[in-house]
């Protein structure tokens, strides 16, 4: 009786080596490209430059900016929308850039057997 799935002669082919060292290399450029996105900052602002937000790539926030014209008592909801504004765009840049550098390690994937 035949058997049945496994590779002929119970061997592992070649490209099956050689896909384990594809991968082992795509996680060690992956770990490398997030570290480097760790130790960048990203910034924005709103309200004309009012309010100015900087996060780390790890989506921490590492500052808050304001002008002084921006505080105004009277209007606490005004700078607390700015405040969330800038700090939205700051992380979405984050975010961006953490895509970026996926997408580049990860493009090749499409044609990977899996």
């Amino acid at each position: 009786m035949a058997k049945r799935g496994g590779f002929p002669g119970g061997a592992m082919p070649g490209n099956m080596a050689n896909l384990m060292k594809q991968a082992q290399r795509m996680q060690r450029q992956m770990e490398e490209g997030q570290k480097e996105l760790e130790t960048k900052e990203f910034s924005a602002s709103a309200g004309g430059g009012a309010v100015e937000a900087t996060v780390s790539g790890k989506k921490e926030i590492l500052g808050i900016k304001l002008s002084e014209e921006v505080v105004d008592p009277e209007d606490i909801e005004m700078l607390q929308d700015l405040i969330v504004a800038a700090v939205n765009e700051a992380l979405r840049k984050a975010e961006e850039a953490s895509a970026e550098i996926m997408g580049k390690m990860t493009g090749g994937l499409g044609g990977m057997p899996f």
